[in-house]
């Protein structure tokens, strides 16, 4: 022990007094027991026996430290078969039988002939039978009973340990802990006051008290003792070692019930007392629990000498601190609407100090470096307020801790999660959920649904579906495709007309609006873009290509190249070939030095319609343009023919196959001719036929009685031209 200058030792005395009961004559009362009772002793729990026939006896007690000249009268044994004549004798064995306690056997009274100390032993258990004297044939089934020794006020109380030496801190407060005494009494405490024990100090006053009328703990735990902690320890003494030492600790009653709790350490056997809910020194400064200590290994062999369980009264004093201030709730939840005016007021905490000062409590809030600062709090009143312009599309929900600390004490802080949800309003027109491929076949028909579209909304759902899909009403009806709703926040795109070709036209946009459930309504508009494509007879998808129609024929890309190739090597000779002609200017007649006949050789067939140099076909265009004989150029005649002039009336009414007939007639007479062959064109075909065209560029306005349906079979190369002539009949037929 180690004493300092500022403590000292105070002798305390503590007095044992006990309270002396008076005791009167032994009260017996006549309990007469019949088969399948209950026979009940005063101070002893209930005892079951065998069935028993006929037996009357009074309750058996004994008074310890009988100090009499006489031996004392202890009971009565009575049989239902004794009808007084001594023909019934009763027979006593058992613990103390005939040497403690006798009995006669012709009345059944039972004395005890020797002084008991109930702290030797408590009860004697013997048994008793009733026999018929001359038989000695038992009347009455054996019976067992019970003589209890009451006990008497003659044991003082005894401190378990002592002398004692505590040491207690300077400027302790009053009702401070200082020292727990326990003292035994080993009278019966079942019975009267004799084992009652009152404490009381005889030295020490008036700087220590003791609690006079309990045998109970003190222990001190202080307001700002944590939940979940242990505050205290508590151990009950057992005589027995090993399992039968082994006990539980439970709390029976008292005003801490529910505010402190008690487990069992089974190492050390002690109770660990634990804190369940705050203390509160303010509100309340003490507690009281009545703490039980039993054995849980009980063989009931010994149950008469129990109970094997003992309880004490525990007094738990709570020590004032100063506490940091508390907030009116646990956490708190607050609302502001998105797009608000900077400050805008979020809502406000509260705090106090608990303490009976009451300090002045400041607010602030709590930011780390990274945290987007969108809030602020008044340091006097806790009122919260925006920074800026929030929005709920971008942060819906905002989580900041509030501490408060007292002004007079700014360290001790206390601190509060604040969660604020920004509400939504409609500031997010819809969307198309996503970027949409739409596909329409060729071989599509009216009323045929393409494709399905969604939409969605930044907005919350209050303002966001249920979504409208309608087509701009200020745009001409769309003879190609319509829209759908589908009041499902859906819509779906349907054709109008039946088939398209990606020839004429591979790709069609359709503009839609879409509006959304909020108040006031927002809409949007978008564009969809809607691709022709080739398709098989299910519906899949062959090809959304141009390229694909050649690519049908069973050609690839290298032989069209070298196709390409070709036809511009066949363009670039026949230019090179007509450029070569027009540059050409020799003469055609051979010169006059020749001794050969004067022979033109023609080695072309003449230029066609281009060809203007050699011949003149004006004539040949139009019989009305003949109006007088033309000679031929390319030889100078020897004999000038007399020109004839037809009038106008003549070549209007003459006929074209008349005409070439004259002219051949002419040139076959005319002398100056040379009989060469002159290859002329005739580009006039004259008046239109009576049996009309044979070109098949209108051939596909007739109608034919021409099957189709073989080029089917023809292989990959003539598909393309299988679907084609099989549409046409399709629209026949249709």
């Amino acid at each position: 022990m180690k004493i300092t200058s500022t403590s000292c030792i105070c002798p305390v005395l503590v007095c044992l007094c006990f309270v002396q009961r008076c005791y009167g004559t032994a009260h017996h009362s006549s309990i007469k027991v019949t088969r399948n009772q209950t026979k009940h002793i005063e101070g002893e729990t209930e005892v079951h026996h065998r069935p028993k026939r006929g037996w009357v006896w009074n309750q058996f007690f004994v008074l310890e430290e009988h100090m009499g000249p006489d031996p004392q009268y202890v009971g009565k044994l009575h049989s239902n078969s004794d009808k007084g004549d001594g023909s019934v004798k009763y027979i006593l064995t058992g613990e103390g039988a005939g040497t403690i306690f006798i009995i006669d056997d012709t009345t059944g009274d039972i004395h005890s002939t020797k002084s008991l100390d109930r702290e030797q032993k408590t009860h004697y258990v013997l048994h008793a039978q009733a026999i018929d004297r001359r038989t000695n044939k038992p009347l009455e089934p054996e019976s067992e009973f019970i003589i209890k020794v009451q006990d008497i006020n003659d044991n003082a109380p005894k401190f378990t340990d002592g002398p004692y030496i505590v040491t207690v801190p300077e400027m302790s407060d009053m009702g401070t802990s200082v020292l727990q005494v326990t003292a035994t009494d080993a009278d019966d405490p079942t019975y009267g006051n004799s084992a009652r024990v009152v404490y009381s100090i005889l030295q020490g006053q008036p700087y220590f008290s003791v609690d006079p009328k309990t045998e109970h703990y003190q222990l001190y735990v202080p307001e700002s003792a944590q939940v979940g902690s242990a505050v205290g320890k508590i151990k009950a003494n057992d005589a027995d070692t090993g399992s039968n030492a082994d006990m539980t600790y439970s709390i029976i009653n008292g005003d801490g019930v529910g505010i402190f709790s008690i487990s069992t350490d089974k190492e050390t056997r002690e109770g660990i007392l634990s804190l369940k809910k705050p203390l509160n020194y303010e509100k309340k400064k003490s507690y009281t629990l009545n703490i039980e200590g039993a054995n849980t290994h009980l063989d009931f062999r010994f149950s008469h000498l129990g109970p094997f369980k003992d309880a004490t009264m525990l007094k738990i004093i709570v020590g004032d601190v100063d506490e940091p201030p508390l907030f009116s709730m646990p956490s708190y939840v607050m609302e502001v609407y998105e797009n608000a005016k900077i400050g805008t007021v979020v809502g406000t905490v509260l705090a106090q100090d608990p303490d009976s000062a009451n300090s002045l409590v400041r607010y602030f809030i709590e930011y780390n470096a990274e945290d987007d600062r969108s809030f602020n709090i008044d340091a006097n009143t806790g009122i919260i307020k925006t920074t800026k312009v929030l929005d709920r599309e971008e942060t819906p929900w905002y989580n900041i801790t509030v501490a408060a600390s007292e002004k007079d004490n700014p360290g001790l802080l206390s601190h509060v999660a604040v969660g604020i949800r920004v509400l939504d309003v409609n500031d997010n027109p819809p969307e198309l959920a996503r970027e949409y491929d739409i596909v329409v076949c060729e071989n599509s028909k009216p009323g045929q649904v393409i494709h399905t579209i969604s939409a969605t909304d930044k907005d919350d759902f209050a303002n966001g579906p249920r979504f409208n899909f309608f087509l701009d009403e200020r745009l001409s009806i769309n003879p190609n495709f319509t829209l759908k709703d589908n009041e499902d926040n859906t819509a779906s795109i349907l054709t109008r007309r039946r088939r398209f070709s990606r020839t004429i036209q591979d790709v069609y946009y359709l503009p839609i609006m879409i509006s959304d459930g909020g108040i006031p309504s927002l809409s949007s508009s978008s564009t969809l873009t809607i691709r022709v494509c080739a398709c098989e007879r299910d519906g899949r998808v062959r090809t959304c290509h141009a390229e694909a129609f050649l690519s049908s024929a069973g050609l690839s890309t290298g032989a069209l190249i070298a196709i390409l190739l070709c036809v511009v090597i066949l363009l670039a000779i026949v230019v090179l070939f007509i450029t070569l002609r027009r540059s050409k200017k020799e003469p055609l007649i051979i010169s006059e030095e020749d001794v050969r006949e004067n022979v033109v050789t023609y080695d072309d067939e003449g230029g066609g319609e281009e060809d203007t140099e050699a011949f003149d076909i004006t004539a040949l265009r139009n019989p009305s343009a003949a109006e007088e004989l033309k000679y031929r150029r390319d030889i100078i005649p020897e004999v000038n023919l007399t020109p004839r002039h037809q009038t106008l009336s003549t070549l209007e009414s003459i006929d074209v196959q008349e005409f070439i007939k004259q002219r051949l007639a002419e040139a076959d007479l005319d002398p100056s001719v040379p009989p060469y062959d002159s290859l002329q064109t005739y580009a006039y075909e004259g008046q239109r036929s009576e049996a009309g065209s044979i070109s098949s560029l209108d051939s596909a306005t007739t109608q034919s009685d021409q099957d189709y349906h073989y080029l089917g079979d023809w292989g990959p190369e003539f598909k393309k031209l299988a679907e084609l002539y099989g549409e046409i009949e399709s629209e026949r037929t249709t």
